[in-house]
């Protein structure tokens, strides 16, 4: 039997993903922006129960990006487009959010024109009945030419109701399109007559000619049509667009929104006299003053929870009890027993134990960071956030959608790169890419802990939270800067997000997404810190002569010593500081590992104090905190530069990019330390502190400079 294709298409935030995470059985990440399913993802459609008597065939779901409309703007679209109209699903289960019901059938209306077999999942009625409003289905049914079905995906309501509808409906005609405007339609008409030797499907015609209507390129290439024709097209648009007094774009634009407004007023009956909750929060929330301080309050609290608080104590149980004690103290009892080789000992407690376990070891900091994360965007508040962020990213040069791969970067820099993809701008989606992984992604977390445990024990709080509002400065910083460059000039691309109403998570999806970021970060113990825990105890252990000597005879310490120097202004002289910061380029939490090996301190219960002791003998507070600055701004691991390297499609962008993030990491750990060891160490002026006043000064050129890309208008003639 055929297999039957279903094409799950919807706006962002509408459900989508939740509901094919629903009818899968996936991991897929469920999101609250436009861009975060940037390639379809397909999956099987899980049968439960028995849906009658019918021998139903292998379905297939594809779950599509999240769009507005399937004009060709962003990649979202383009995707989502290309698949309906060259791959032909069997049918689209297009899902409507019932509680923004006139903007979501928008995007309805042209997928009427596609030709293909529709059904309506009328999601989040959930909401739609908490607010007092009615939506009648069989009306929206009767106006649509397609059968609709209540849906609540978050809660798994109607959500296999609505797909085997979309079977169903596999053997029924299309619904016919929304009929535009007598002059619109007549336009139309003509074009569609230039198209009869181009294409057979009627239904598509008719799509093709709204396309050319509305003076699509993409389209136009596709068909391949002549220039005479060009012309004929072009002369019917403009006679349209002469006598309505309106662009071609904006013609059917407002065509569309008469037609679903009136749909949409037949069909939904509003409460007028009750404001919803999430109209009374936002209220609150994206108030043009408190707006920033909420959402300062909001980080600080979720990172003191998460690394100064709570996860303190499960983390303090893991070095303290779980690797220190049990793990630890067990195979040593073990190897000892058997008469392993004491070399052999100490590369399995010292080097792999010690490396893996303290980077482990904060596996539970993270796990209820990216609680709360996970829970602030699917929740919708994220989605807030990032209209917040275009205000003051406007300002600067960047759209409002460069906040969503930052965002994304506080869980991995490496999906925060690839979801640069949104941005239309080529320019801002450099740029984005550049300054993304300033935000400290899961991987950064036990560096911050680590130094925020040895060198601030009683005032810890404020360390966490303090990196990922650098980060966020160095990304307005870097705004300012690079915008007055020829290489990023220019306005930036338009921002439009749907807000959604807000609502309590799914548990189901919360702790996939946490397990999904917590996984990939154990993975990567297990493998990655796993093996550069072996190689660099072997370095710190072995001379060139590959006979064991001490530690700072060692290959390591040699190689250690030689870059040493170029870290020195920046407060961190000591070879082991050096090296970790080095081999924090394989993956972040070997600048933990590393320590934790070359230190020493991975025997018994007091390992995690021991730790905190010998990193507090390595630095002052000024040094340690210009050591972590630089691990958190400087070039991202492998992974990133890799991913860095895909999105910017070039050697050259890509060593930019690291060059740059790499230089700002160097420049502002300098001011830190020099100005730092100054102000509250008390010492003298030295070479290093001149040449950072020097690179202040820079900086502060830099940013006021005046922008020479930005046209002067001329100054209007005055008129009396």
């Amino acid at each position: 039997m055929k297999k039957i294709k279903i094409a799950l298409v919807g706006n962002p935030n509408s459900g989508k993903t939740t509901l094919f995470n629903d009818l899968t059985g996936s991991n897929q990440y469920v999101g609250n922006w436009p861009g975060v399913t940037v390639e379809k993802k397909e999956g099987r459609l899980r049968m439960t129960g028995k849906p009658g008597r019918e021998k139903w065939p292998q379905v297939i779901i594809v779950d599509l990006p999240g769009i507005y409309s399937l004009s060709p703007y962003t990649m979202e679209e383009v995707i989502t487009r290309d698949f309906l109209v060259l791959e032909r699903p069997d049918v689209i289960l297009n899902i409507v959010d019932a509680s923004n019901l006139e903007r979501n059938l928008y995007l309805t209306s042209q997928l009427m024109e596609c030709g293909i077999p529709m059904v309506i999942a009328l999601n989040m009625m959930d909401v739609v009945k908490k607010s007092g409003d009615i939506v009648n289905p069989d009306r929206l049914s009767a106006a649509l030419g397609c059968p609709v079905v209540e849906t609540s995906a978050v809660k798994g309501d109607g959500s296999m109701q609505a797909a085997l509808a979309a079977v169903r409906q596999v053997k029924f005609s299309p619904p016919a399109p929304l009929k535009f405007g007598e002059t619109v339609e007549s336009t139309l008409g003509m074009i569609g007559h230039v198209l009869k030797n181009k294409v057979a499907n009627e239904v598509l015609k008719r799509w093709y000619s709204i396309k050319l209507f509305e003076r699509d390129e993409k389209v136009r290439e596709q068909l391949a049509l002549s220039q005479s024709d060009l012309d004929k097209i072009e002369n019917f648009i403009k006679v349209c667009e002469a006598e309505l007094d309106d662009d071609s774009e904006s013609i059917i634009t407002n065509e569309r929104y008469e037609r679903v407004t009136s749909i949409a007023a037949e069909s939904l009956q509003r409460n007028l006299n009750k404001l919803s909750a999430s109209d009374k929060i936002d209220r609150i929330v994206t108030n043009r003053w408190l707006a920033l301080p909420i959402f300062a309050a909001v980080m600080f609290i979720v990172y003191y929870i998460s690394v100064s608080s709570v996860g303190t104590i499960v983390t303090d149980w893991m070095n303290e009890t779980l690797f220190g004690s049990w793990i630890t103290g067990g195979v040593s009892s073990l190897l000892e027993s058997v008469g392993a080789a004491g070399w052999l000992q100490s590369l399995i407690v010292d080097g792999i134990i010690g490396g893996v376990g303290a980077v482990l070891g904060f596996v539970p900091q993270m796990m209820i960071l990216f609680f709360f994360l996970s829970f602030l965007e699917d929740c919708g508040y994220m989605a807030r956030v990032a209209f917040i962020m275009d205000r003051i990213f406007r300002k600067l040069g960047l759209s409002g959608k460069s906040f969503i791969p930052m965002l994304i970067s506080s869980g991995c820099g490496v999906p925060g790169i690839m979801a640069s993809r949104t941005i239309e701008s080529e320019k801002d989606r450099k740029m984005t890419i550049m300054v993304t992984t300033f935000i400290p992604c899961g991987a950064k977390l036990p560096i911050i802990a680590l130094i925020a445990g040895a060198m601030f024990p009683g005032s810890s709080w404020w360390v966490a939270p303090s990196m990922y509002f650098l980060g966020i400065l160095m990304v307005i910083l870097s705004g300012i800067i690079l915008k007055k460059t020829p290489l990023f000039s220019g306005e930036p691309s338009p921002f439009v997000m749907e807000l959604p109403q807000y609502h309590m998570p799914a548990a189901k999806n919360l702790f996939l997404h946490i397990w999904e970021r917590g996984r990939a970060f154990i993975v990567k113990a297990g493998t990655v810190i796993f093996v550069a825990s072996g190689l660099i105890w072997f370095l710190s252990n072995f001379g060139w002569n590959l006979r064991m000597v001490d530690q700072d005879e060692s290959i390591l310490a040699s190689i250690g010593h030689f870059i040493t120097p170029m870290f020195s202004p920046l407060g961190f002289g000591d070879w082991r500081a050096a090296v970790a910061t080095v081999t924090g380029l394989a993956a972040k939490e070997n600048v933990v590992s590393t320590l934790s090996v070359l230190l020493g301190v991975s025997e018994g219960a007091e390992s995690t104090p021991a730790l905190l002791a010998s990193v507090a003998g390595m630095f002052s507070m000024v040094s340690a905190y210009a050591f972590m600055v630089f691990n958190m701004l400087c070039a991202p691991c492998v992974a990133a530069i890799g991913a860095i390297h895909r999105e910017m499609g070039s050697v050259k962008w890509t060593l930019i990019a690291v060059g740059y993030q790499t230089a700002l990491a160097y420049i502002i750990s300098l001011l830190i330390y020099q100005f730092g060891r100054v102000l509250f160490l008390g010492h003298t002026v030295s070479a290093g502190t001149i040449a950072a006043i020097a690179a202040a000064l820079i900086l502060i050129w830099l940013v006021v400079r005046p922008d020479s890309n930005k046209k002067i208008k001329p100054p209007q003639k005055a008129t009396s």
